[in-house]
């Protein structure tokens, strides 16, 4: 089954991200329910959630419903296994070379795939991407032989790649599908009407290698859920406490310059952030994250996700596409992640130093040098 234009991700509930009030087992289970009775058809999970937890309660909320019926989006790429977590820099990647070589890559793949399968209750991915690869992972041919022997024996229909977590990895995406392009079907990327920058610089190269785009943080932190006020306080441990601060009152004043999209198409904030992101060239599918605020902040969860599922199949103009990246333009508004002249080495698995082959790449797509 093809991705779906609403999905699901077993991140939301702050069970596993810390987003909002953290939901019960029993709660989190009956939130994907909801989302499926309410026609959402497409389900993403990420191995490394609760190391493996998110699968498990993925398969307990969808199991004796016809797998026909749904897609099913998984990710691998954090070693959990063997990998020892390094505070908040999470698990090694599989590709840390302290955990193996080349030659242990397609072994690993095999395994973190059939065990996430197995925790989902199911035996295939309709889609199976590399999570939060590192430099090894966008450019190893063995990572990528190893992901494609996986399509070949039928445990995913699909592949794609799934970079993060935070925001960054232009060139070495393009530089990746100039590669892999023929083993790539899907890209998640992060994109909204208040976060244009950079995912957008990556469309046209989707666009060049037929990848379709998986888009997720399109309620921009919540603020499209229309939960959150100016002062907002986040509790203790929230990610989005990380955030620059007067992130969300300026989030609110450019959403508010939106109204007459919304007012226009009778549409609800998150619905103009997702039909904006279906809007965009190869973007087909839109995941975000939905947040149990605080008990007395705005409608619940549930109602988010009933909103989202009745998501209207309309899509805006060129020039009304125009217009709202206009008003959330954030060019340059953050230090992204991947390669960059920053670095002279490689200290994290998601910054390394920046590649000549790779500014040849930003200057044949037009995209500078000030990387």
């Amino acid at each position: 089954m093809e991705l779906t234009t609403t999905a699901y991700g077993t991140w939301s509930g702050g069970r596993f991200m810390h987003y909002g009030e953290t939901l019960s087992e029993e709660r989190y289970i009956e939130c994907i329910r909801t989302a499926y009775d309410a026609g959402i058809r497409t389900f993403v999970t990420a191995d490394v959630y609760g190391n493996g937890k998110a699968d498990e309660l993925l398969g307990q909320a969808l199991e004796g419903i016809d797998r026909a019926t749904y897609c099913l989006v998984g990710m691998v790429g954090h070693d959990f296994y063997e990998g020892q977590r390094q505070g908040n820099k999470g698990y090694p990647r599989f590709t840390d070379p302290e955990l193996r070589g080349p030659e242990g890559y397609k072994d690993y793949l095999r395994m973190a795939c059939v065990e996430s399968l197995k925790r989902c209750r199911t035996d295939h991915f309709d889609l199976l991407m590399l999570h939060n690869p590192d430099e090894i992972g966008y450019t190893s041919e063995a990572v990528w032989a190893g992901l494609r022997a996986l399509k070949e024996d039928g445990l995913t229909e699909r592949l794609g790649v799934a970079p993060g977590p935070a925001n960054g990895f232009t060139l070495d995406l393009i530089h990746c599908f100039e590669h892999f392009g023929a083993d790539i079907d899907w890209a998640m990327l992060i994109l909204n009407p208040l976060e244009p920058w950079p995912s957008g610089l990556l469309l046209p190269a989707c666009e060049k290698f037929g990848i379709k785009v998986l888009t997720r943080v399109v309620d921009y932190g919540g603020v499209f859920h229309g939960d959150l006020k100016p002062g907002h306080t986040f509790k203790p441990g929230d990610h989005r406490a990380y955030r620059p601060q007067g992130w969300v009152e300026q989030g609110l004043e450019k959403s508010a310059r939106m109204l007459p999209i919304v007012e226009k198409y009778h549409l609800t904030p998150l619905q103009v952030a997702s039909i904006w992101n279906l809007s965009q060239p190869m973007v087909e599918s839109v995941v975000p994250s939905f947040f149990q605020e605080t008990a007395d902040c705005g409608h619940g969860i549930d109602d988010q996700i009933r909103e989202f599922a009745a998501l209207p199949d309309v899509r805006f103009t060129p020039e009304e596409v125009e217009q709202i990246r206009a008003i959330g333009d954030n060019t340059g508004c953050m230090i992204l992640k991947g390669a960059s002249k920053r670095h002279q080495s490689s200290e994290r698995a998601d910054e390394w130093p920046m590649r000549p082959d790779l500014l040849e790449i930003a200057g044949r797509y037009g995209l500078g040098e000030d990387w």
